[in-house]
């Protein structure tokens, strides 16, 4: 997993998908100041005609999305075995996911998609495991 985690980084995935966050001050002390691993940045970001849905929402475009958080992501098919990818499900597995990406994570998946199949399966292996 280390090696795919190095992946992720090297290849651009983790310019959005960002592993670490501390929290503020918060009135719950529970709450302050802790250490996050979402992988998000939480930013809404051009994903390319592609992943467009035609409508727009607010300010967000609509080629336009939240960099959906990867935490727990390896579970999803625990907790719904027809569970899919992606913010309106359209991508069957994490690698569909990642092939759907366009716009300004463009770069990202040209850069999976150019990896040896054993470095691509290891980036999965590693995002299964969140």
């Amino acid at each position: 997993m280390v090696e795919g985690a190095r992946l992720f980084d090297d290849i651009g995935c983790s310019s959005c998908h960002v592993a670490r966050w501390e929290t503020g001050d918060h009135a719950v002390g529970a709450l302050s100041n802790q250490t996050i691993i979402p992988y998000t940045d939480l930013l809404v970001h051009d994903m390319g005609p592609r992943l467009g849905d035609g409508r727009s929402d607010g300010v967000a475009g609509p080629n336009e999305w939240r960099t959906a958080p990867l935490w727990g992501l390896g579970l999803t098919r625990s907790v719904n075995s027809d569970a899919g990818f992606l913010h309106d499900g359209r991508a069957r597995s994490i690698e569909e996911a990642v092939l759907w990406h366009g716009g300004e994570a463009l770069h990202a998946r040209t850069a999976f998609v150019a990896l040896a199949r054993e470095a691509r399966e290891r980036v999965l292996v590693f995002l299964k495991s969140l």
